[in-house]
């Protein structure tokens, strides 16, 4: 398989599969825990308003619906996924993808955890690393979790594609 074909398969399919295991953690600790998940329509709202020049929101809760925002939030969370996977591919390299180990996942996964805590939270009103929130240690500890669980996701799809592509 030519390496740019891998490449782009890899990552969909490594990025589409860590996705999955982030949101089946995000059933668990619903169901178990009673934290409820993020609401990605939100993210669909925010992002929007970003494609007519809104960065940021006092409450992006309060802020007006944009139509299809459930779809644009979802597509975008597993969009998201595929990008830290093909990033993940990026630093590691191709080798990663034919022989998933653990800790560079792991650093991709937890890594992760920036986009939130410096984007899009403080551009949706949670502030800087959920600064804004009622709980800031709470909203970033489940923040950093999920990143970690993202993580474990990436190597557990990265196995799963290495034994589909390379059987």
């Amino acid at each position: 398989m030519a390496d740019a074909v891998e490449f782009a398969t890899s990552a969909m399919l490594i990025g589409t599969g860590a996705t999955i295991v982030m949101d089946i953690w995000g059933m668990v600790r619903k169901h178990l825990l009673g934290i409820p998940s993020l609401d990605y329509t939100l993210v669909g709202r925010w992002l929007g308003h970003l494609v007519s020049g809104r960065l940021r929101h006092e409450r992006i809760a309060t802020s007006p619906p944009v139509a299809g925002e459930r779809v644009i939030g979802w597509v975008a969370h597993y969009l998201i996924g595929i990008g830290f996977a093909g990033m993940l591919l990026a630093f590691f390299g191709l080798d990663w993808a034919r022989q998933p180990t653990i800790a560079p996942a792991l650093i991709v996964g937890i890594g992760s955890v920036a986009a939130p805590f410096l984007v899009m939270q403080p551009a949706m009103g949670a502030g800087v690393a959920a600064s804004r929130t009622p709980r800031p240690w709470a909203a970033r500890l489940q923040s950093l979790l999920t990143h970690a669980v993202f993580g474990v996701g990436l190597y557990a799809a990265g196995w799963l594609t290495r034994l589909s592509l390379n059987p």
